[in-house]
């Protein structure tokens, strides 16, 4: 399965409330440009219905080492070396598929990027720098769209512990839905774990993952 687009759209109204209509609808933001959404197989959580599971806390227990901050976009704190974490985490993906360029745009440039907020990962023992997640956010809804994140053998679930993360800030902070991206891959299986999962047929939301699973196998 590879990545759907069943439709592009060039928005201009950037209100939250058009923009969270726009992802009701199945559309998302992406780094192809300003007010460029697509209509594609996202997935996303209902909040209202997200509480831990048993392996949830044992992710975050893994995870206990690192420290959330949030910081809007765009981002005065952005350097060469967050660019290359960037480059360096999706290469593995294939060649160009995210730049340091394109993490330097999406942080720095408003005229070029739709993605309001910056999550800001770093290790409670040392204050390094282990990772990021560009996103963007409303009072309603949250799109965590491009993490990325040094990748350490000590702490082979740190994505995962991100994400997590992610998710209890977005609940805290009152929204309804945290949109976690779109599902194409087998590897994307792994967001199937949060309860109140929902994902986006083309037409509607689905909450029954079983036919999911069976697409992405």
């Amino acid at each position: 399965m590879s990545y759907l687009n069943w439709d592009t759209k060039v928005i201009t109204d950037f209100s939250p409330e058009s923009v969270e209509e726009m992802y009701a609808l199945g559309y998302v933001f992406t780094r192809a440009g300003k007010g460029v959404m697509n209509k594609t197989c996202s997935f996303r959580v209902d909040l209202g219905a997200f509480e831990l599971s048993s392996e949830n806390r044992r992710i975050l227990r893994k995870a206990e080492n690192l420290a959330l901050a949030s910081e809007p976009l765009p981002y005065s704190g952005y350097s060469w070396q967050i660019g290359k974490m960037a480059k360096d985490f999706y290469e593995k993906f294939g060649d160009r598929v995210f730049t340091a360029n394109k993490a330097r745009e999406l942080m720095t440039d408003p005229k070029e990027s739709d993605f309001n907020a910056l999550l800001a990962f770093s290790d409670k023992r040392s204050g390094e720098a282990v990772g990021f997640a560009i996103a963007y956010e409303t009072g309603q809804m949250f799109h965590y769209a491009f993490p990325f994140y040094i990748e350490d053998p000590r702490e082979p679930s740190r994505g995962l512990g991100m994400m997590t993360m992610a998710l209890e800030r977005a609940k805290s902070r009152g929204a309804r839905y945290a949109y976690l991206g779109s599902l194409s891959r087998p590897s994307d299986t792994y967001k199937l774990q949060f309860k109140g999962g929902e994902w986006f047929d083309g037409e509607r939301w689905q909450t029954d993952l079983g036919p999911l699973k069976e697409i992405l196998r």
